[in-house]
């Protein structure tokens, strides 16, 4: 079997298994209904996913890998904020599905420890990448200080903002725009505490339309 096989097998698994995990909750769910879902034996799918809960793996590392290359063609001359407003939609015609999968787990792990896991130790390896970016941007090395510091306020960023779209996607809420609520987060967590309203704490600021 091709690594491009093998890729999109563990892909269909996962996807099957966030549908289960969703309609049937992690407890009622088991490793054989997974496979079996996909047309596979159980003994398959424990060569490719050591827990049934480590099958949404491929799902939410789609969702962060999509983030990633969004960064990967942030122009030099452009801040972050319009790059992430103004980037092409994705071409893949999956990704919509995919993403709403992805929130279907982020959304599931408020409640379920192991899903919550397998989504924060995701987001650690992001991390890992964002650094790697963040010094190629700035020239930085790897291991500067200020470099992990920026990456983990973009990954910060990121997990808060796609788990404030989780509990609105199942909570049967009207979601706010992903690409605008994500753009502010990247901007508090970059240069929010340089603004003046930053600093300010909520209590203390004038509403929109009174006088000061």
């Amino acid at each position: 079997m091709t690594d491009l096989r093998r890729t999109r097998l563990r892909l269909e698994m996962s996807r099957e298994a966030v549908r289960l995990f969703r309609a049937h909750g992690v407890a009622g769910t088991s490793g054989e209904r997974i496979a079996e879902a996909v047309g596979l034996s159980g003994r398959t799918l424990w060569r490719y996913f050591r827990t049934k809960e480590s099958c949404v793996e491929p799902v939410l590392a789609r969702s962060l890998d999509s983030f990633v290359e969004v960064l990967r063609a942030w122009p030099a001359d452009r801040s972050l904020d319009e790059h992430l407003l103004d980037a092409p939609p994705a071409v893949d015609p999956e990704a919509d599905t995919d993403g709403e999968l992805a929130l279907a787990v982020i959304g599931l792990s408020r409640t379920e420890p192991a899903l919550r896991a397998v989504w924060l130790v995701l987001h650690e390896r992001a991390e890992a990448t964002l650094a790697d970016l963040v010094a190629e941007r700035t020239g930085l090395p790897v291991n500067d200080l200020r470099v992990h510091v920026q990456a983990a306020a973009l990954a910060g960023a990121l997990r808060i903002t796609s788990e404030e779209l989780a509990a609105a996607f199942l909570d049967g809420r009207t979601p706010a725009d992903p690409a605008a609520r994500l753009t502010e987060a990247v901007h508090t967590a970059t240069r929010g505490l340089d603004d003046d309203d930053a600093r300010t704490p909520a209590t203390a600021r004038t509403p929109a339309g009174e006088p000061q």
